[in-house]
């Protein structure tokens, strides 16, 4: 479905991406786990454009992009199959959370307005907010607010989401609510890469993990293996530092 080969990006002499190979299949859930500083983010921005990496190549539905010296009509191709969850939200603080759902499909895909409105309320009814439809971004909580961005990713009908550590901002409690939708999605086969902080979700709800440092991959392979058989001593040093509980609601 999609993969990257030999990834390079740098701000200035910093050099964050060394060359990374990853292929995502349709239906996989790929935790990205990392500390701090190890490219995570930069991958995944780079993967969908909002950053412009060095070099390598992008394959996506059976097409192959240099990173680059893509088109701009080719990246506004891919981003029609795509959707991006960021760490802060990104909502328009002046639309209620249905605009803020269907600006992108009236704007950007020129869809009828009474279209999008009734993809929107079915979107928001799908996270759990079907009541909050008129709601500003103000009187949301931020896992609300949270939910209403995945909400307006779902709503393009992607065949991929990005999320960039979109719990990270949240509170435990709304860390939950905000994990649970996404543990839903997986559960209907939406294809994901998530960077994540939250050990209990790449171990219990993502099929694929990638370990990240010092922007190259470390290890990856499937959760079961990266959790109950790690390979790389560094893996196992990330593994003592990091696993704690998994959260209940993961769990279930």
């Amino acid at each position: 479905m999609l993969s990257v080969r030999n990834i390079q990006k740098s701000f200035g002499a910093l050099e964050v991406l060394k060359g990374i190979d990853l292929k995502v299949e349709q239906g996989d859930v790929v935790a990205i786990l990392g500390p701090s500083g190890s490219g995570k983010t930069t991958l995944l921005r780079c993967m969908n454009f909002l950053e412009t990496a060095d070099g390598g190549e992008l394959i996506f539905d059976g097409e192959t992009y240099a990173f680059g010296r893509v088109h701009k009509r080719d990246i506004a191709k891919i981003r029609q199959k795509t959707a991006f969850v960021f760490q802060n939200y990104n909502l328009f603080l002046n639309k209620t959370a249905l605009q803020n759902v269907t600006e992108g499909l009236i704007i950007g895909r020129k869809m009828p307005k009474a279209q999008a409105m009734e993809i929107g309320k079915k979107a928001l009814a799908k996270v759990g907010l079907a009541d909050r439809v008129d709601f500003y971004p103000d009187q949301l909580s931020g896992g609300q607010q949270q939910r209403v961005a995945i909400a307006r990713a779902v709503a393009t009908d992607p065949e991929i989401i990005y999320f960039d550590e979109p719990t990270s901002a949240l509170d435990p409690e709304l860390t939950g609510e905000v994990l649970s939708v996404m543990r839903d999605l997986a559960r209907e086969g939406m294809t994901m890469l998530v960077v994540t902080h939250e050990m209990g979700f790449a171990r219990t709800v993502s099929n694929k993990v990638i370990l990240m440092e010092d922007g190259k991959i470390i290890e990856q392979g499937s959760s079961e293996d990266f959790f109950e058989h790690p390979k790389e001593e560094r893996t196992r040093a990330f593994l003592r530092l990091t696993q704690g509980g998994i959260p209940e609601e993961i769990s279930k």
